[in-house]
């Protein structure tokens, strides 16, 4: 019963894991100085066109009413904002990605968090990875989610007291919090500077959900096991380089949110299955999934993308 239970959440968790895009080295890919534009589609309005072709083809904001459309995972961004490259408190990294943007609701977020989550670390700011597209949607490279505005990753690097060279944001990799054999963070790497950054966000009521690598919610949970917000933040493949922030769909929006986190803090034996060589070394499947269309999102994205 155990293996079937195990086999069973292996399953669930790589179908997740393709949603949340997986790969900490997509996130830590360089960027460019000089980002050339994507040539035209030879037929945009073909339905087999993917999303991703379109959507990442969108260097604008949709000129409508703020509103993220669908789900995490399959859905758009009308009325998006971009956050400043700099800040008091921030600093945007990989500008070339054009990542930047989301819902009105994730920009003051991120606005206000930097300032709380840097004074709680002690770190002079935050570096900030991607957000969504310009219209949201999906994207032609790295996650599956980030599609509605709400999700922002940010680096568990602290930022540097200074501003980075154009150059530095392009090519400079955050640090792996994680040990090679998975099963804990490393040594000196991880401090009380990332718990703190990643418990103000968590302990804010707008956030919906955290992501981080199993072996740094092991490290948090020796830290802070009982307390509330812990049960926000959940064990997810990659993510050894920065943390997942989602927040909850604002009300009187096109927009689904995630089912509740389970109760309790998370430290139990589910935290445990994922330190099991199957979690840890997952097999590789030879499936081939096709192509997200515009068939598959909500209709209210084809407006989106029209809109001019």
């Amino acid at each position: 019963m155990r293996a079937i239970n195990l086999l069973i959440m292996l399953i669930g968790v790589q179908l997740v894991g393709v949603q949340l895009g997986l790969g900490a080295a997509l996130a830590q890919d360089k960027g460019t100085l000089d980002p050339k534009p994507l040539p035209p589609l030879a037929n945009p309005s073909d339905p087999a066109t993917p999303a991703k072709e379109l959507f990442g083809r969108a260097r604008e904001a949709a000129p409508l009413e703020p509103d993220p459309i669908g789900f995490y995972s399959r859905g758009c961004l009308a009325g998006a904002e971009q956050l400043p490259a700099n800040g008091p408190q921030w600093q945007v990294m990989r500008l070339s990605r054009n990542r930047s943007w989301g819902h009105p609701r994730l920009v003051a977020f991120m606005k206000k968090f930097t300032a709380k989550a840097a004074t709680a670390a002690g770190w002079p700011g935050l570096l900030i990875g991607d957000m969504s597209q310009p219209r949201g949607g999906p994207m032609l490279t790295g996650h599956a989610s980030h599609q509605i505005g709400l999700d922002a990753d940010v680096w568990l690097t602290p930022a540097p007291d200074r501003e980075l060279t154009p150059l530095e944001r392009e090519e400079m990799s955050a640090t792996d919090m994680v040990r090679e054999d998975l099963l804990d963070v490393r040594e000196g790497v991880w401090t009380d500077g990332q718990l703190a950054i990643i418990r103000t966000a968590a302990m804010d009521p707008q956030v919906q959900r955290i992501f981080v690598n199993a072996a740094i919610k092991r490290a948090m949970c020796r830290a802070a096991a009982g307390e509330a917000w812990m049960r926000k933040v959940r064990p997810m493949y990659g993510h050894n380089y920065h943390f997942h922030i989602r927040l909850f769909c604002p009300d009187g929006s096109n927009c689904r949110d995630q089912d509740p986190t389970p109760a309790g803090d998370g430290c139990d034996a589910s935290l445990a299955s994922w330190f099991t060589e199957e979690m840890r070394h997952p097999k590789k499947s030879n499936k081939v999934w096709p192509p997200m269309t515009m068939a598959k999102l909500p209709a209210a994205c084809q407006t989106v993308l029209r809109a001019d």
